[in-house]
């Protein structure tokens, strides 16, 4: 089973921020890094799961709403007085360059489910080229359409179709959006792995959250590898690897 940090070590320290990643990073056996990317008013890509900034931050609102500088006024509260920023996506690509030249994964969400965010797939696409990280990158989308765009622009970007149930995945793969690996909710495996052998199944986790307490329960991974998981990604990749 190859681990995964799903927004950096989220469990620990405060998610999609460069505190959670470079503790990621860390983790020589990590296979990857999760992350959520968005666009700001003015179209900077910055990285941010939620639409808005409500639940992470000490302000309000949607991320589409503010600028770049706005948004780095906001605080994200990392404990013991310690605060975080939003990051931007190249900020995220200075720290973590280094270990992807290494070998680690990056898997980037374009979240644009619910709102289009025009020319994202562009912006992204330009920028990992632009460093010569293609190899080290997986897109992936609730989005087909999204998943088609990419692949337009890109057509030898690798490609991770979202949904709750490998069902849906592998509904949306028979759409057309040309998708190399699958990646299902965890508990979502409702079907057979023999109807998808072959595909790299990316299962990901939802879980305890900074700063939430642990259970310091461990997954048993055998029985997510007969289900025909391949690789996990969860919020304590900690846990499991070093």
């Amino acid at each position: 089973m190859r681990i995964w940090a799903h927004r950096g070590c989220s469990q620990a320290f405060p998610e999609n921020t460069l505190l959670a990643f470079e503790k990621a990073a860390a983790l020589k056996s990590l296979a990857g890094i999760e992350l959520d990317i968005q666009l700001t008013r003015d179209g900077e890509i910055v990285v941010c799961h939620d639409e808005k900034v409500d639940r992470t931050t000490d302000r309000i609102g949607e991320i589409r709403s503010f600028t770049l500088a706005e948004l780095k006024k906001l605080r994200i509260d990392a404990g013991n007085g310690q605060t975080e920023q939003i990051p931007t996506m190249e900020e995220v690509l200075d720290l973590l360059e280094p270990r992807m030249r290494e070998g680690l994964m990056i898997n980037i969400e374009l979240k644009n489910s619910n709102f289009a965010y025009e020319g994202m797939e562009e912006q992204i696409i330009e920028m990992v080229h632009r460093r010569e990280l293609q190899d080290r990158i997986v897109y992936s989308s609730f989005s087909a359409l999204s998943l088609e765009h990419i692949r337009e622009i890109d057509p030898k970007a690798r490609i991770g179709i979202l949904d709750r149930k490998i069902s849906d995945c592998l509904y949306k793969l028979k759409g057309g959006c040309g998708a190399d690996d699958l990646h299902p909710y965890w508990q979502g495996m409702d079907l057979p792995a023999g109807r998808f052998e072959g595909y790299t199944v990316r299962a990901w986790m939802s879980g305890h959250l900074f700063p939430e307490k642990a259970t310091g329960n461990k997954l048993d991974m055998e029985p997510l590898e007969r289900q025909g998981i391949t690789d996990l990604i969860l919020n304590e990749p900690e846990a499991y690897i070093q």
